[in-house]
């Protein structure tokens, strides 16, 4: 059997380097996961973003509704005119919505858990993300509504014809794809 100066194996001692080298290599192994962790902060500058355009999104609606609330009581009659504005109102108010909704899911998703105890961000449960399909769901759902308001707004602006039917029947398509898309890409 061999042995070391200080009457120990060389087996012990090979064994003991190991677990030196073994915890080491966890060690920074550990240190990894770590930043990697970490790393998911890097979503903050999509939510900010996203937060910042959904509130461009409501400014901008809330400054074409009081720019065109004068023309509308001047003209208070239905008119396509009147109707389409109330619909790019909409189309406005939903895009921020969107937006808004896709900025609070990249948050609960990466940055933190809305469903957590100590958590202080209170979604309603509708809004609160349990993985990535989830929020490709809701922003989908979101985008099929705002696509078949500004058709509705198109169609009410427009004199009627064949290139509205075009329009509608691409709309259509494109509302058929996601919804496909929805049910069938779990």
């Amino acid at each position: 059997m061999d042995s070391t100066e200080d009457g120990s194996s060389r087996s012990e001692t090979d064994s003991a380097q190991a677990v030196t080298r073994a915890n080491a290599a966890l060690g920074l192994q550990g240190q990894f996961e770590r930043a990697l962790s970490w790393s998911r902060i890097v979503v903050v500058v999509p939510v900010i973003v996203l937060l910042l355009s959904a509130i461009s999104s409501f400014a901008y609606g809330t400054d074409v509704f009081v720019r065109s609330v004068a023309r509308v009581v001047e003209d208070p009659e239905l008119t396509s005119h009147n109707l389409g504005f109330l619909l790019l109102l909409t189309d406005l108010f939903l895009v921020g919505a969107t937006l808004m909704i896709a900025a609070f899911g990249f948050y609960d998703l990466f940055i933190t858990r809305a469903d957590a105890d100590n958590s202080s961000l209170r979604l309603p449960a509708w809004l609160r993300m349990r993985d990535l399909n989830d929020l490709k769901a809701r922003v989908i759902s979101m985008v099929i509504l705002v696509v078949a308001v500004t058709f509705a707004d198109v169609a009410v602006e427009s004199e009627g014809g064949l290139n509205t039917l075009y329009l509608g029947a691409a709309v259509a398509l494109v509302i058929i794809a996601l919804t496909a898309f929805l049910r069938f890409a779990r």
